[in-house]
């Protein structure tokens, strides 16, 4: 008995880290969409690189089913069940944001200012961070590879710089000329590049909060 549950566990952390490379998968495409956005405007690089990030996506949620699935044949007891199908629900918005982001930009036929485009990069490179820092607190949930604390306080830090960066890139919007339907649009995009980070930052506190509870 207790090695058919071993060996289920072993099965959910094996999964787990499908699912994460999956979900920097989609990371890695989401920002190669985004330089060429940037560099090209909306073309078919950025369409193609758009449906990469899709199917990412839609692979981490097909790894997303297999983990629930196998948690509900009694994988874990019941009480660390809830916890890791609550936690992969929350990670598994970030993905979606990511797409979700992306063909907002392309179904309204966005145009970056220039003169936002450093800034929304900056903001694009901090809230990535973030991405990358709660990947790093998830394998240490499950592997024990580094101290938790540590990683929920850094992307603590960076979701703060990312707030800032937020702020400081709607003044300028609303300080514009833009046409004011345009700076509506652009303020949408900037909020949603927003929750990304927030997204990560509540995350990584379910994370926190899991990891306590099991040293009760």
């Amino acid at each position: 008995m207790l090695r058919v549950f071993f060996k289920k566990e072993y099965q959910i952390q094996s999964l787990m880290q499908r699912y994460l490379d999956e979900l920097k998968l989609t990371k890695e495409h989401f920002l190669q969409a985004l330089n060429s956005y940037f560099d090209k405007g909306l073309c078919e690089e950025f369409d193609f690189l758009l449906n990469q990030t899709h199917k990412a996506e839609s692979e981490a949620d097909d790894v997303r089913y297999e983990i629930e699935t196998l948690m509900y044949s009694k994988a874990l007891i019941p009480e660390s069940r809830g916890d890791i199908l609550g936690l992969l629900e929350a990670l598994d918005r970030i993905p979606g944001l990511f797409q979700l982001l992306l063909y907002m930009i392309q179904n309204q036929k966005l145009k970056i200012p220039d003169f936002l485009v450093q800034d929304i990069r900056e903001l694009t490179t901090v809230t990535l961070a973030c991405c990358d820092l709660l990947c790093k607190e998830v394998e240490a949930l499950f592997k024990k590879t580094e101290d938790i604390k540590a990683l929920v306080q850094s992307i603590d830090t960076n979701e703060s710089r990312c707030d800032h960066i937020e702020r400081q890139i709607i003044s300028k919007i609303f300080d514009s000329d833009l046409d004011p339907f345009e700076k509506l649009q652009l303020k949408e995009v900037v909020i949603a590049m927003g929750d990304i980070s927030d997204q990560a930052d509540r995350v990584s506190r379910r994370i926190y909060i899991i990891s306590i509870k099991r040293r009760v």
